[in-house]
């Protein structure tokens, strides 16, 4: 389709991450954009709760690969510094066991390596190969295949040599296991998968890329909180002429084509029928098949298929505020191992009821932000992994009160008398991503990123079957996470600018335009972050203020 035949309006629906990233690439392209969101706030699970001087983000709260973010300032002239700052955390992650033992998780190779000499000789060694194999891997998985679509199968059969040369069949943790011996190494090196909704038993090889991914370009965290990057992220989508309506669900979209055009008909509550030439559906994928196009015979077809594949754990998620801060005694990013490792994995992927043990993902923003919380006080959320709804269909409205007590009693070991001192506290659990969220079984991270529901086998950014619709977001390709999602935004704008003949800018190879993928300049910033941007809502209608590699041998 050439370029008297660009269209003039697109209907992102959810602006969450990876929405507003396309938004943000079609307004840059020229269209007009108009982004749909259900809830008070954009941000989508990047939510952000606010309670007696207490600010909580309600979803994701790692950020790596800083340059995605900063590709999609830098597209319209912009620098990233100029609307939010973003913090570096060191260590990356603090890790702890129940036996007492300790890691600082962190991008120090030097590091990382005495605390693992310590415990086994030969696995500094073996850890000096898992870098080097996690470094392929990135190459060939990140750098080359995250913002790229698979929309034919040949697109994968062209890269399956290079995927069998990792061993992307291979798990997680098998992989870990064949270059490191000692346990706790292995669940140093292995847990990442579960940050993206995986199994570290089940999920593929290919996502040891993180551990690369977080040492070349480091962990971080947006001053003032993960909402103050969405509402930089929203007020570049102002500035480039995109509009944002809050609390405004799409109810549903009505497809209606005449010869070759084709309209999608957005139904509100405010409106019935707003006629936009395309859609990109940042809403949970069964939610968008099921109910958004649930009219289309097409889409009633996905819905089915969807229904028959593995989706990720859900989450008990607990918010609490603290009068005392505790951050001398406690990391940014603390990952609580429990009694056991893969048993656990085995009952939260696959059992049908909550395990009586649980391992814990502790968040402390106010470590790096005093800001977040009261002067002396703290801010944090932990969350446990649990079952799905559809493995495990609880009351969660019964047990949730019990569970967050029991969740709050075993940090008391790294935070001393710390019921004592929770002054605020609230939780999401899996009714509520059901709810709230409209996610399918109430899934934390959609479609589950095993082998054989990646890249081609997973949801396409772009339909098959309704012309015109695009799909973002955890449960297309490449999966989930901040990075995750923002390259995947990329590959679904790629989808559209072949389609419509668009301009699509590429980014340099290792992601900061100049070719040395060490180029941070824009990423801590040395101002305040910019104002918050003003969007529309029903009640007031006013708008204001990478190169390939060779086949890896793997042990």
């Amino acid at each position: 389709m050439g370029e008297a035949s660009r269209p003039r309006r697109a209907a992102v629906i959810g602006s969450g991450f990876g929405g507003l990233a396309c938004a943000i690439r079609l307004a840059q392209a020229g269209v007009s954009v108009t982004v749909f969101e259900s809830r008070d706030q954009p941000g989508g699970r990047a939510y952000v709760y606010r309670e007696g001087g207490h600010t909580f983000d309600a979803g994701p709260t790692v950020i790596t690969a800083p340059h995605c973010l900063e590709e999609l300032f830098s597209g319209s002239g912009r620098r990233m510094s100029d609307y939010v700052e973003l913090l570096p955390v060191t260590p990356f992650y603090r890790l702890v066991w129940p036996d007492g033992d300790q890691l600082d998780y962190d991008g120090d190779g030097e590091h990382m390596l005495r605390q693992i000499r310590e415990r086994d000789p030969a696995d500094a060694e073996g850890y000096q190969r898992f870098v080097e194999y996690s470094r392929r891997v990135f190459e060939k998985g990140y750098t080359e295949l995250a913002h790229q679509p698979f929309l034919r199968f040949w697109d994968m059969v062209k890269v399956a040599p290079q995927l069998a040369g990792l061993r992307a069949d291979r798990s997680v943790y098998s992989t870990v296991a064949r270059f490191v011996r000692d346990e706790h190494v292995r669940q140093a090196l292995s847990f990442h998968s579960l940050l993206v909704g995986g199994n570290p038993f089940e999920t593929s090889s290919i996502y040891t890329l993180i551990h690369y991914l977080e040492r070349k370009w480091g962990v971080w965290f947006p001053r003032g909180g993960t909402g103050a990057l969405v509402a930089a992220l929203v007020r570049l989508l102002t500035e480039l002429g995109g509009e944002l309506r809050l609390e405004t669900p799409v109810q549903k979209v009505r497809v209606e084509t005449s010869g070759d055009a084709t309209r999608h008909l957005v139904t509100t509550a405010a409106q019935t029928d707003e006629p936009f030439d395309l859609v990109v559906s940042n809403a949970d994928l069964h939610h968008t098949y099921a109910r958004l196009y649930g009219e289309e015979p097409a889409a009633a077809r996905t819905a089915r298929r969807l229904e028959k594949m593995s989706w990720s754990m859900s989450l008990f998620v607990l918010y609490f505020g603290t009068d005392v801060s505790y951050a001398d005694k406690i990391a940014h990013h603390t990952v609580v191992f429990g009694p056991r490792y893969r048993e656990l994995l085995e009952e939260i992927f696959h059992g049908d009821k909550l395990a009586d043990d649980f391992s814990l993902y502790l968040h402390a923003p106010h470590v790096s932000d005093p800001s977040l919380a009261p002067p002396g006080g703290g801010s944090f959320y932990v969350l446990s992994p649990v079952p799905h709804l559809g493995n495990a269909p609880l009351p969660w409205d019964d047990l949730a009160a019990a569970y967050a007590d029991r969740i709050l009693a075993a940090l008391e070991k790294l935070l001393p008398d710390l019921r004592a001192h929770v002054v605020v506290k609230r939780w999401m659990t899996p009714q509520t991503f059901q709810t709230e969220l409209v996610a399918h079984h109430g899934s934390a991270f959609s479609v589950a990123p095993e082998l054989t529901q990646s890249a081609y086998f997973r949801p396409h950014n772009k339909d098959a079957k309704i012309p015109g619709l695009y799909l973002v977001g955890a449960g297309t390709h490449p999966g989930a996470g901040v990075p995750g999602v923002i390259n995947g935004a990329k590959a679904t704008f790629r989808c559209i600018a072949e389609d419509l003949g668009l301009p699509f800018p590429e980014l340099a190879p290792d992601g900061d335009g100049n070719g040395n993928g060490n180029d941070d300049s824009d990423v801590r910033g040395d101002r305040e972050p910019g104002a918050r941007a003003s969007v529309a809502t029903p009640a007031s209608g006013q708008t204001s203020a990478p190169g390939p590699s060779a086949p890896a041998s793997v042990p």
